[in-house]
């Protein structure tokens, strides 16, 4: 019989973790070597329909409103049952939230191969929660980290090395595949006409965590615009900061060449119209936007963060500069415009490097092989 494997995930909202691990759902689906069931801690979200085509079953739900009320005792007792009922063989977590809930429950079930995720570096927990997420590490059986970068925060930690496996996300190129036009483009992104012949520096992050640090990425615009005038900028992403930020973009005097598109599901069609792509984090475990970028043959200017520098290539797919500095940002970008046919050889090396080390089969390969390991070793 084959392996019985369960993702957890927190919810189907739009975000890294979430599309990486209904990624891999579908790919371990697909595959057809393993079993594959997934659930969920809250069953909303944009994302859903993308699995509603797999043959996974019921999904459940295990809705929590905080790990130390009566509702968290009721739900680990569900999931505790429903681990048992359905001979989970592998659980695989994927977030604060789910290494936590997913590890108690699973150590409790007696599941024999336990295995929690890492896809952050720091500015992301309180000293409470690293605390927490240890204690459900220590009763994983093994990490998965997304960087050498997680990894090595992971040693940090306390958590033995050899305890730790690094798979890198896999992209999908399909989902960058579009054939409109750049009119078509503009209208399916919602920008306004007479602004097509702009050259288009954009960004996509979500707007929840400061950790994104997007006033840093205005700041440089504001400096690109300074050198390059023609420059514009969009920004694709939803939050609770989003207000401020335009605010902050009104305040520095370029509201009008900066464009808030909230939650983008046309990326490609963003990327097919975008000179320059940019990442402005604090902190990052591993960026799925940088290896969308570099997929739509795009350079990337990113701040030296987490796993950046594992995938971009200095001077080859684009630039790394030091967090919050805005003004060496800035130059890299300004650099880029001045020389498009330089920016165009950084893009079409850095499509190269995603396809050779970050697909989908590299991801799956990888992710098989730990859960066949563990399987015969926990």
């Amino acid at each position: 019989m084959k392996p019985v494997v369960l993702q957890l995930i927190d919810s189907f909202a739009q975000g890294g973790s979430e599309s990486q691990a209904l990624q891999l759902t579908r790919l371990l689906s697909e595959s057809g070597r393993f079993k594959v069931h997934l659930a969920c801690l809250n069953s909303k979200g944009s994302l859903r329909p993308t699995i509603e085509d797999l043959d996974l079953g019921e999904i459940p739900a295990f809705p929590l409103t905080s790990f130390y009320d009566r509702n968290a005792l009721s739900q680990l007792r569900r999931f505790v049952h429903w681990l048992k009922s359905a001979h989970i063989d592998v659980l695989h977590t994927h977030d604060f939230y789910t290494n936590v809930f997913g590890m108690a429950a699973g150590a409790l079930a007696r599941v024999p191969v336990r295995i929690a995720s890492m896809r952050e570096t720091t500015g992301m927990r309180s000293s409470s929660q690293r605390r927490v997420q240890r204690v459900a590490y220590s009763i994983a059986h093994h990490v998965v980290a997304n960087s050498d970068a997680v990894k090595d925060t992971l040693i940090t930690e306390g958590i033995r090395s050899e305890k730790v496996t690094v798979i890198y996300n896999g992209l999908d190129f399909r989902r960058l595949d579009t054939q409109v036009s750049r009119p078509e483009a503009f209208s399916m992104l919602g920008l306004p006409g007479e602004i097509r012949q702009r050259r288009f520096i954009s960004i996509v992050a979500n707007m929840r965590h400061d950790v994104k640090d997007y006033p840093m990425f205005l700041r440089s615009a504001r400096r690109v615009l300074e050198a390059v005038p023609e420059a514009a900028f969009l920004l694709a992403g939803e939050g609770e900061l989003s207000a401020s930020l335009q605010a902050l973009a009104a305040e520095l005097g370029i509201r009008n060449s900066v464009f808030f598109l909230g939650r983008c599901q046309n990326v490609a069609e963003l990327l097919r119209i975008s000179e320059l792509c940019v990442l402005s984090s604090k902190a990052e475990g591993f960026s799925n936007a940088i290896l969308e970028y570099m997929a739509a043959a795009r350079p990337v200017v990113a701040t030296d963060v987490g796993g950046a520098r594992e995938v971009i290539r200095e001077g080859e797919t684009g630039y790394l500069v030091a967090s919050g500095d805005d003004a060496q940002m800035a130059a890299r970008l300004i650099a880029l415009l001045r020389e498009p046919a330089a920016a165009r050889r950084m893009g079409d090396e850095g499509r190269r490097v995603v396809e050779e080390k970050f697909s989908c089969d590299a991801q799956l390969a990888r992710t098989e092989d730990l859960y066949r390991r563990l399987l015969r070793h926990p």
